[in-house]
């Protein structure tokens, strides 16, 4: 039932979308009354992604039952996700993008407090600023571009799976690489991108789940994206 729901969903957005860019279409074929608007908001795109999320497992030490510097290992589950991006574009080597970005996985720690095994289910949720830039020519049809920057990953243990945990954000740095080109109208496109995001991993103000050590999520992805 969830995936039903999460295709209805993807679905939707792919025809509000369409339905956009198709009203976009029809307004530039308009005398403008705005020209300097219309510049600006040419500057300005919607991306909305869909994206593998593949964590990076981490070793450390930790405090468990009252012993120190036991060794715990994290090892994430992986997810499918999306990343929404909002883009401003002054030229190809010019131009920034604020980003959304959610998945839901399962911090699965060893050992995890007084049991052999214990996992921390939840909600994570991307906000970063970048900066974007893109070639000033197309290869092969298409525009690549790399983007990079940083901002927060918030943690949210869920109330079923979460063990009361409370939530934590954790600094995040990314970098991106893709490529883009419109079709069926000049507001309208596909989009390829590889991203790799960096933070500290969780440990949800828990002695036991602190390791203190660095990981790294990649989210190769693929999706639309609407230019005003």
């Amino acid at each position: 039932m969830l995936n039903v729901s999460r295709l209805l969903c993807a679905q939707s957005v792919f025809v509000c979308l369409l339905l956009t860019a198709a009203g976009s279409t029809a307004e530039a074929q308009t005398p403008s009354i705005n020209p300097a608007l219309d510049r600006q908001l040419s500057r300005i795109d919607l991306g909305v992604l869909g994206v593998g999320v593949f964590n990076k497992n981490s070793n450390g030490v930790a405090t468990v039952n009252g012993h120190p510097n036991t060794p715990v290992t994290l090892n994430p589950s992986n997810t499918a996700g999306a990343v929404v991006s909002l883009r401003y574009t002054v030229s190809p080597l010019v131009g920034f993008e604020f980003n959304y970005g959610y998945a839901r996985y399962t911090d699965l720690f060893t050992p995890f407090g007084s049991q052999p095994n214990g996992g921390v289910q939840q909600n994570a949720s991307e906000y970063t600023f970048g900066y974007v830039v893109h070639t000033k020519k197309q290869y092969f049809g298409v525009t690549p571009y790399a983007s990079g920057g940083a901002g927060t990953t918030v943690f949210r243990p869920t109330p079923g799976g979460g063990l009361a945990l409370p939530e934590q954000a954790r600094a995040t740095f990314y970098v991106s690489v893709g490529a883009e080109t419109t079709v069926l109208s000049p507001h309208f496109g596909v989009r390829a991108q590889y991203r790799q995001v960096f933070f500290k991993a969780p440990d949800f103000l828990t002695n036991y789940l602190t390791i203190q050590q660095r990981t790294t999520t990649y989210e190769p992805g693929f999706g639309f994206f609407l230019r005003f």
